[in-house]
C-alpha cells in the first residue's frame, strides 16, 4: 500500500495570520474609554451586516433544488449539530483539570457552530468526491447555524452564553435574524450586485470578523483574559481538539459507509461533517457571549486552523484513492453527483 502523500507545505491559512495579527494588536492597543464603547458599536453593525449579506447571497431556488439528496444533507446536519454537541457535552469531564470553564465554554461553543461551505468544496474537489453535495450540504449548514446555533448555545451554555434572558434573545433577533430575513427579501435587488461585486465584497466579510475580533479582545484585556490561560491549558486545549477531529473524521467516514453511501458522497460527509466554521463562529460569539467573547473564540480559532492542516493531508490522499462506485471518464477523474448522475471533471476546474 504506497503511503500518502504529505504536501511539503501545510496550509497555513493567511487569514488565521490576520486573525492573529489583529489578536495582538489588541493586546498592544487595546481599546479603551470612549473608544472601546465606538469599538464595540461597530462591531454590532458589522455583525449585522454580515449576516444581512449572508441572507441575500443564499439563493433559495439552489438550496431547495439540493434537497433531492437529502439523506446526504441531513447526515451532515446530525454531525454538525446532534454528534458534535454530544461530544462537547462529553468533554464535560475535562473541566477543572484539563480545561477551566471558560476554555470548556468556548471548546463546546465550537462544537454548535456551523460547518463550512469553502474549505469543504474544496477539500471535497481535491479527494474527487461529490463537488455539488458538498456545496448544498455546507449551505444547508450554515442556513440551519442561523437559527441553530443560538438556541443550542443558550440551552447548553446557560448563563455563559446568555441563557433564554429577553435581553439575549433581543440580541439574537435584532443582530442575527432580522438581518439575514432583510438580506433574503432583498436578495431579487441586490444580488447581482453582490456578484458582481463578490471580490471586493470578500474583503468586506473579513474585515468586520477582524473588526469583531479586536473590539472581542480589547474587551477581553480589559477583563484579564490572558492571566486565565496558560501554555500548559493551551496545550490541553490543543489535544482535546485533536482528539475531537479525529473522532469526527473517523465516524463520518465510516459511519457514511455504514448507511450505504457511496466513496463521492462519503468524501462530501465527511469533510462537510467534520468541520466548523470560523466566519460563522466569530460574529456569532460576539453577539452570545459579550465581553466574554474574547476567550469563547479561542478555541475555534484553533481548531480551524487544525482542521484546515489536517484535512489537507487526509484530500491528498483520498485522490489516490482507486473510485470503485463510479467507472472514470475517458478524460480524468469524475463526480457523482445526486441522483447517481456522472460529471467529468476536467483538470483546474476546482481550485483549492
Amino acid at each position: 500500500m504506497p503511503r500518502p502523500r504529505i504536501p511539503a507545505r501545510l496550509p497555513l491559512d493567511p487569514y488565521v495570520l490576520a486573525l492573529v495579527g489583529t489578536v495582538g494588536l489588541a493586546a498592544l492597543l487595546p481599546a479603551r474609554g470612549v473608544a472601546a464603547g465606538v469599538a464595540e458599536g461597530a462591531a454590532t453593525g458589522a455583525v449585522a451586516l454580515l449576516f444581512f449579506l449572508y441572507g441575500a447571497r443564499l439563493s433559495t431556488r439552489e438550496a431547495l433544488d439540493g434537497l433531492r439528496h437529502w439523506r446526504l444533507h441531513l447526515a451532515v446536519l446530525l454531525c454538525t449539530f446532534a454528534l458534535f454537541p454530544l461530544l462537547g457535552l462529553a468533554a464535560r469531564g475535562l473541566v477543572p483539570h484539563v480545561l477551566t470553564p471558560q476554555l470548556y465554554d468556548g471548546f463546546l461553543f465550537l462544537c454548535l457552530v456551523p460547518s463550512t461551505i469553502q474549505s469543504s468544496i474544496a477539500f471535497t474537489s481535491i479527494a474527487r468526491g461529490n463537488v455539488p453535495a458538498a456545496i448544498c450540504a455546507g449551505s444547508f449548514s450554515s442556513l440551519a447555524g442561523i437559527f441553530v446555533t443560538p438556541l443550542l448555545a443558550a440551552a447548553l451554555l446557560g448563563s455563559a452564553g446568555g441563557g433564554f434572558s429577553p435581553d439575549a434573545l433581543l440580541k439574537i433577533v435584532v443582530q442575527l435574524l432580522l438581518p439575514f430575513l432583510a438580506g433574503q427579501l432583498l436578495r431579487p435587488w441586490v444580488g447581482g450586485f453582490l456578484t458582481r461585486h463578490k471580490k471586493v465584497l470578500g474583503y468586506v466579510d473579513r474585515g468586520s470578523i477582524l473588526l469583531v475580533v479586536y473590539a472581542a479582545f480589547s474587551a477581553g484585556m480589559a477583563a484579564g483574559i490572558w492571566h486565565q490561560v496558560g501554555v500548559g491549558r493551551l496545550g490541553a486545549l490543543l489535544l482535546a481538539e485533536a482528539v475531537l477531529l479525529a473522532v469526527m473524521l473517523t465516524v463520518t467516514w465510516y459511519g457514511a459507509r455504514r448507511l450505504g453511501f457511496g466513496r463521492a458522497d462519503r468524501i462530501a460527509i465527511q469533510f462537510a461533517g467534520s468541520k466548523k466554521s470560523l466566519a460563522a463562529g466569530l460574529p456569532m460569539a460576539s453577539v452570545l457571549f459579550g465581553a466574554h467573547a474574547s476567550l469563547a473564540v479561542l478555541p475555534l480559532m484553533l481548531f480551524h486552523q487544525m482542521q484546515l492542516m489536517v484535512c489537507a493531508v487526509l484530500a491528498r490522499r483520498r485522490a489516490g484513492d482507486p473510485v470503485t462506485d463510479a467507472p472514470e471518464a475517458p478524460g480524468g477523474p469524475v463526480e457523482q453527483l445526486p441522483g447517481g448522475r456522472v460529471a467529468e471533471v476536467s483538470a483546474g476546474s476546482q481550485q483549492p
